[in-house]
């Protein structure tokens, strides 16, 4: 496989990759996804909730950005592109796949008592996204794990700002409920 590797590839931005990209240049394309891919599969999949139906997604979401690289206006990062790509990818295979939406999971996987001792935090947190449903889990994973500010995140979502910040404001409401046990086993030690 001949990469970006030895050439100045992983030197160029990502705009000039996808410029590269468009003028012919059969790596190009590689570099930039090679770039991004663990962020991306990361999204697809707390979007997703599935690594079967991220991986798809992403694969579906880098070949529509490959074909449609040249239609690019780099009127924003091409990190934002792909993140709109990616995300709208992983709506549409859910709404295609109508059995995977939100499942409610039994109280019995949050324990009482201190969860630390128990399950990596980073678990439970997953755990407690995985319970939003998609449209608020897309819009407070863009906007409080991304870094995208809400204009971003509305632009990127194909949604007014006010529809971000009341999705963003219920998840956080849902979140603070589901993550309650942190807190009173802090105040606790």
């Amino acid at each position: 496989m001949g990469s970006f590797e030895g050439r100045a590839g992983h030197h160029l931005s990502d705009a000039d990759l996808l410029a590269a990209h468009v003028a012919g240049d059969r790596y190009a394309f590689e570099e930039l996804f090679y770039r991004h891919h663990r962020q991306l599969y990361r999204l697809a999949y707390l979007t997703s909730r599935n690594p079967d139906d991220a991986a798809d997604a992403l694969q579906d979401a880098m070949l529509s950005a490959h074909r449609r690289a040249r239609t690019f206006r780099y009127d924003c990062a091409v990190s934002s592109w792909l993140y709109r790509i990616v995300v709208n990818a992983c709506l549409d295979r859910l709404r295609r796949n109508k059995n995977h939406f939100t499942t409610t999971l039994p109280d019995d996987n949050f324990p009482v008592g201190d969860p630390t001792s128990l399950v990596d935090t980073a678990i439970v947190v997953e755990r407690a996204l995985m319970r939003l449903p998609i449209e608020q889990r897309a819009a407070v994973v863009a906007v409080d794990m991304q870094g995208y500010s809400v204009a971003e995140t509305a632009d990127l979502l194909g949604v007014p700002e006010g529809t971000v910040k009341s999705r963003c404001a219920r998840a956080r409401s849902k979140l603070a409920d589901a993550l309650d046990c942190f807190d009173s086993s802090a105040g606790a030690r």
